[in-house]
């Protein structure tokens, strides 16, 4: 190589260095997503959600709402139920109102390996195919054929939050969360609404394996993007 061609070359690893350094720095990132700005992460614990007529066989009437969620628009329930699995039973598990068209229990790994099940990652509402389970409480008893899921983690946006961070709904997403034990959470799902308030939600397995408490944040580092859904870092 002669003195030219390596003085080219050289260059060129400078220019790649500089524009590595100017992307981290920056707040939009090349695939157009803002990887500056902090979004509030909130611990989703097990939790059930029941039909009008669950809750009536359940507790003899409709939800009493005891405290607003972050969400607007849903609130904690004075009721409390008993999940009993083909192995286990957890017991004393929070009631999320309001009331929907169909019952479902949202639970981390760890508490489906301790009901004796096996529940997958699903969007919240995508319940077709997933395991049962009997919800009981001193008054009555509902076994549902399904709907026991693991929730997928994800993002709640409105969509002047969307376009502030250069997303869409149902974009992917990777989140380093900033806590005691960092790390870079993958497949985050976005969800846009005006109906949402922004917040990032996580199960109980990944608050621990995070060391999270309530001010942990995170930051989008990356998206899927293009033909073959690649991940796009920055």
């Amino acid at each position: 190589m002669n003195e030219k061609a390596m003085q080219e070359a050289l260059e060129g690893v400078i220019r790649s260095v500089m524009d590595q350094l100017g992307s981290r720095g920056g707040e939009v990132s090349a695939c157009g997503v803002n990887t500056d700005e902090e979004i509030p992460v909130e611990l989703s614990a097990r939790h059930a959600h029941l039909s009008e007529e669950d809750a009536i066989a359940l507790f003899g009437g409709p939800l009493t709402p005891v405290r607003e969620l972050s969400q607007p628009g849903q609130f904690l329930c004075k009721e409390r139920v008993r999940l009993i699995g083909p192995k286990g039973v957890i017991d004393n598990v929070a009631v999320l109102g309001p009331s929907r068209g169909r019952s479902q229990v949202e639970v981390s790994k760890t508490d489906a390996r301790i009901l004796g099940t096996s529940a997958p990652v699903r969007q919240s509402g995508d319940v077709a195919g997933t395991p049962g389970i009997i919800l009981a409480s001193q008054d009555g008893i509902v076994g549902l054929e399904e709907g026991l899921i693991v929730a997928a983690r994800h993002i709640h946006m409105s969509t002047e939050d969307a376009a502030r961070f250069g997303v869409h709904d149902n974009d992917l997403v990777s989140v380093r969360l900033e806590g005691e034990r960092p790390l870079i959470l993958e497949d985050v799902l976005v969800r846009v609404s005006d109906s949402f308030r922004l917040a990032m939600h996580i199960d109980a397995d990944e608050g621990n394996s995070s060391g999270w408490n309530k001010s942990v944040s995170g930051r989008i580092v990356g998206r899927k993007c293009g033909a073959d859904n690649g991940l796009c870092r920055h």
